[in-house]
């Protein structure tokens, strides 16, 4: 939402950023930037109390949440922002010409509705993964599911896709898919088919037979705007996008400088789920034993313990001049474009596989939870630029107490990806081709940004705001 913002502030609309009190915070040289550049870009801090959710004061978003079981909780607690953003709204001379919220932003559907205000809908996964979304929806899939054995990796087929998509109990598509989810799961649904149209951070070259589908599924217009990843190239904005965590940008990228072109594994899952120890290990390990250079982002959640520490430093030694382990939060733009990186183990969250294919890296897909599983699907099965690693059964939604991949995996993937041969050589063609499409649909001209003129020309009234 960040990067959208960004991006309609360049191309001449006036956008409001709406967030919590914390976020503000981690967000002001977000604004700070804007400003110098001179883009009528602002944050809107609305007043949020997770505490009467029963939440600790500072759980303002998803990666703070310590436990599955505050998970609901906090996205219930998100309701009570309608009240003082209607108020905001309602307070602005010209209205905004439009909102634009995501899954978990459910409430902005009765403000805008009060207000008489177009609604976006921003699906932050990928379209085909969107796409199955709403097929199993339209299809009864989930009901299918629930009525089937017991057995939770007997594989379904999702329908009305354009190419053979199959999901387990535990994969199928859908947030809320766990027990006690339903009321949730019946409101992102709702929202999805009452708003006026669907933004999605992708690009026709990656996508377009599902784009197309998904647009005649849903029967509204879809704008294609991605990868938004791409619209900000300068160094500091690269380097804001990994967070605000105390790495030093310039000692990765000096270690980076150090080696050879393409040899560099960049291994790194996300910002939610946390691994536990035993799997640390096994990850460390395989990594170790690839014999691969590898670049390791470690939460700083996981690197606290005192196992993980010992353990750590014995691998660092191990491994010196080869692996460099950071702990908290990297720069993943800068490192994901740096000569040196030549492949990616990730969790196959949209944002993170989109921005390896926008920099043409070829990735090891290691899926948790949510919409991954299917977005490998899109990576290995469809555009070609992936290794699966192998695991079928989704990890709890923060902490991972199943252990499906062991180190000889890691090392069986890495070496997939990074060593010679026809297949690998495929999937590095493959993945700098896309790459290429990619820059050249957010060129002027291009497809996505040329859906973003059609986006803004559709709401624009005197004074765009978005």
């Amino acid at each position: 939402m960040v990067d959208l913002a960004r991006l309609l502030a360049a191309r001449g609309a006036r956008a409001s950023l709406v967030t919590t009190p914390l976020n503000v915070a981690r967000l002001r040289g977000v604004a700070q930037r804007a400003a110098g550049d001179k883009l009528p870009l602002e944050l809107l801090e609305l007043p949020f109390s997770p505490a009467e959710a029963g939440l600790p004061p500072d759980y303002q978003s998803a990666e703070r949440l310590a436990e599955n079981a505050q998970f609901t909780p906090f996205v219930k607690a998100l309701r009570g922002l309608d009240a003082p953003f209607e108020a905001y709204v309602r307070a602005l001379e010209p209205r905004p010409s439009c909102v634009i919220s995501d899954w978990c932003n459910t409430w902005t559907a009765g403000v805008a509705r009060s207000l008489g205000i177009p609604r976006l809908f921003f699906h932050g996964p990928s379209c085909f993964y969107s796409l199955c979304d709403l097929n199993a929806v339209v299809h009864g899939l989930h009901e299918q599911i629930a009525a089937a054995d017991d057995d939770d990796q007997e594989t379904h087929v999702v329908p009305g896709m354009p190419v053979c998509v199959t999901v387990t109990k535990g994969t199928a598509p859908g947030f809320y898919n766990a027990p006690g989810c339903e009321e949730l799961r019946d409101e992102a649904i709702e929202a999805m088919l009452t708003a006026d149209g669907v933004v999605v951070n992708t690009f026709l070259d990656l996508e377009a037979q599902f784009v197309a589908c998904y647009e005649a599924a849903l029967g509204k217009p879809v704008w294609t705007v991605g990868p938004l990843c791409l619209h900000n190239r300068d160094d500091e904005a690269m380097a804001s996008c990994g967070s605000a965590g105390a790495v030093d940008q310039r000692a990765i990228t000096a270690w980076l400088d150090e080696q050879i072109t393409g040899s560099v594994v960049y291994v790194s899952f996300g910002s939610i789920l946390r691994k536990l120890p035993k799997n640390l290990f096994e990850v460390g390990h395989g990594l170790e034993d690839s014999g691969k250079p590898f670049l390791w982002v470690m939460k700083e959640t996981e690197a606290a313990r005192r196992e993980v520490q010992e353990w750590l430093d014995d691998l660092e030694a191990r491994t010196a001049g080869r692996g460099l382990v950071v702990r908290g939060w990297a720069p993943q733009l800068t490192i994901l474009s740096h000569r040196a990186v030549g492949g990616f183990v990730t969790h196959c969250g949209w944002n993170s596989l989109l921005e390896a294919i926008a920099h043409g890296v070829p990735v090891v897909t290691w899926p948790h939870f949510a919409d991954q599983f299917v977005n490998e699907q899109l990576a290995v099965d469809v555009l070609g630029v992936g290794v699966p690693i192998g695991v079928k059964v989704p990890a709890l939604f923060l902490n991972d107490e199943s252990m499906p991949v062991a180190r000889g995996d890691v090392v069986r993937a890495m070496s997939a990806l990074m060593d010679g041969g026809e297949e690998a050589e495929e999937r590095r063609r493959k993945a700098k081709e896309y790459g290429e499409k990619a820059s050249r649909a957010m060129a002027k001209g291009g497809s996505s940004y040329e859906s973003v003129t059609q986006l803004m020309a559709r709401f624009m009234q005197s004074g765009v705001n978005l």
